[in-house]
C-alpha cells in the first residue's frame, strides 16, 4: 500500500469524462488540502510519453506495435510521475490507464488479453507481486452512438475518434466487463445524464483517503 491515492477517469471517446476531470481535481484539492492532487494523463504525462503520444493517435502502425507503444509510456508514466506521486502522499488523477489498452487495443482492435495480461503484469508489477492499479476508476459508461454524435461536434479527430460504431460498441463492452470483473474499484457513471446531474453524483463520492 503507498500513502497516496490513485484515480483513474476512463470510457470511450464522446462520453464526457473530459467535462469534469478538472473540477473533480479541484474538488478534491478542496476537500483534501493537506494533500497535493497531480493530474496526468495517457498516453502521456511525461516528456517521452507526449512524443509516443504524438505517434500513437495519429501514426499508422501494427497492432502489437500499438500496444507495446502504450505500454511504454505507461512505464514510463509509472516511473517518473505515478510511483513517486504515491510514495509521498499525493493524490493522482490520470485521465486514463491500463483498462484503456484492453477496452482500445483488446474490445477495440481485438488484440489478445493474454498478451495485454501479460503486459500489464510486466509495466505494473511490484516487487511485492501485486499489481499498480488505481484505487478509484471512474468510468464514464455511454452507447457508442451517443458518443459518435456527440464527437461530430468537437475538434478534428484523432485516428481512434474516426473508428466506426462497431469499433466503440466493442471498447465499451470491454470497458464493462473490466468493470464487473473489479467492482470494488470501479464506479460506473450513466454519462447519458446531464452534466449536472454526472458532476452531483461526483460530488457525493464518498473516498477513503
Amino acid at each position: 500500500m503507498t500513502p497516496g491515492f490513485f484515480i483513474s477517469f476512463e470510457g470511450i471517446d464522446g462520453a464526457g469524462k473530459s467535462t469534469h476531470i478538472e473540477a473533480f481535481k479541484k474538488l478534491m484539492q478542496d476537500r483534501y488540502p493537506d494533500r497535493e492532487v497531480v493530474m496526468t494523463r495517457e498516453p502521456g504525462g511525461t516528456p517521452l510519453g507526449e512524443q509516443l503520444r504524438a505517434l500513437l493517435l495519429d501514426a499508422p502502425m501494427n497492432l502489437e506495435t500499438e500496444a507495446l507503444l502504450m505500454f511504454a509510456a505507461r512505464r514510463e508514466h509509472i516511473a517518473q510521475v505515478i510511483e513517486p506521486a504515491l510514495q509521498a502522499g499525493k493524490i493522482v488523477i490520470s485521465d486514463r490507464f491500463a483498462d484503456a489498452s484492453f477496452a482500445y487495443q483488446g474490445g477495440g482492435r481485438g488484440l489478445s488479453l493474454d498478451k495485454l495480461n501479460a503486459l500489464e503484469r510486466w509495466v505494473q508489477g511490484r516487487a511485492d507481486g501485486s499489481l499498480l492499479q488505481p484505487n478509484l476508476t471512474i468510468l464514464f459508461d455511454l452507447p457508442g452512438e451517443v458518443a459518435e454524435a456527440r464527437r461530430s461536434k468537437v475538434r478534428a479527430p484523432d485516428k481512434f475518434e474516426k473508428m466506426d460504431l462497431n469499433f466503440f460498441e466493442k471498447v465499451r463492452q470491454e470497458y464493462r466487463r473490466r468493470a464487473k470483473d473489479d467492482p470494488k474499484r470501479f464506479h460506473l457513471v450513466d454519462a447519458t445524464q446531464t452534466p449536472e446531474v454526472i458532476w452531483n453524483g461526483l460530488k457525493q463520492l464518498e473516498l477513503q483517503i
